[in-house]
Parts: structure tokens; C-alpha cells; sequence
């Protein structure tokens, strides 16, 4: 992880957009160090989010487009990883979205949102401030501590 800080925001966007892709990466210890290292919190919270917010997109092009091949095979979903994001948009519908920055179970929801074709101005509204929200408290928390 702090192969990607040393390249300060972009190294933080990096690490953002490939933890939300099949990569089991973690950017908030990248925006951790950054933080801690006085770059400006705004500007952190923004890349942080854009970034992760494309990976989200990536997943929900291949649920989209991509079939089970990709799916499967590519992002590496297991049956059982779909099924529970399925019954999780079925009993939670459409703002199970919210909460796609959740560890396992957030890559997962943003394919099957693909898969089910949801509509992408709800999926962009819906995990854009999931992620922005879970950026300001994580950031909120490390400058207080």
C-alpha cells in the first residue's frame, strides 16, 4: 500500500479504483497515510471517491455486458457471492446500492446491478454517496484521532 502513496493522489486514485475492482486492495490505508501526511483532505475525499466510483462502473459494465464468463471467471464472483448480492437487492431493492463500499459484499452488488440493468443515474447517485460518505468519515476520523 505504500507503493501507491508515494505517488500522492494518483497513487491514491489507483489504489481506489482498482480496491473496487477484483484486486483485494484496501485505499483506505493509502488515504490513511496521505492524511496523515498533510495532503489536503478535500482534494483526498474527491480522488478517493471518483476512483473507487469508476472501479463500481467497471463491475457494472462487465455485469452489464460481460455474461457469466466474465463474471466467474474475470472478477472471480462465486455462485454463492451472487446469489446473496441477488437476495440482498431483493430484499433491500435498488439502495442496497448505498452500501457497494462494503467489504465482500459491495463488488458483488455492483455486478448484479449490471446484470439486472439497473438504471445507471440511481446506481451513480446511489454508490457515489455511499463511497463519498464512508471517504469524509474515514478521513474524519484519522485527523481527530
Amino acid at each position: 500500500m505504500e507503493y501507491f502513496a508515494e505517488f500522492g493522489y494518483a497513487g491514491l486514485f489507483l489504489a481506489s479504483f482498482l480496491a473496487a475492482t477484483i484486486l483485494p486492495l484496501s485505499s483506505e490505508v493509502v488515504l490513511s497515510f496521505l492524511l496523515l501526511n498533510g495532503l489536503n483532505p478535500s482534494i483526498l475525499v474527491g480522488v478517493a471517491t471518483v476512483g473507487n466510483v469508476l472501479g463500481s462502473l467497471v463491475n457494472y459494465a462487465i455485469g452489464l455486458w460481460g455474461g457469466v464468463f466474465l463474471v466467474r471467471k474475470v472478477l472471480k464472483v462465486s455462485e454463492s457471492e451472487s446469489v446473496k448480492a441477488q437476495q440482498t437487492f431483493k430484499k433491500y431493492g435498488v439502495f442496497s446500492l448505498f452500501f457497494a463500499w462494503v467489504p465482500v459484499i459491495g463488488d458483488p452488488l455492483t455486478v448484479v446491478a449490471g446484470v439486472l440493468k439497473i438504471n445507471i443515474m440511481v446506481f451513480l447517485t446511489l454508490v457515489t454517496s455511499g463511497k463519498l460518505i464512508r471517504y469524509v468519515v474515514i478521513s474524519y476520523v484519522i485527523l481527530m484521532s
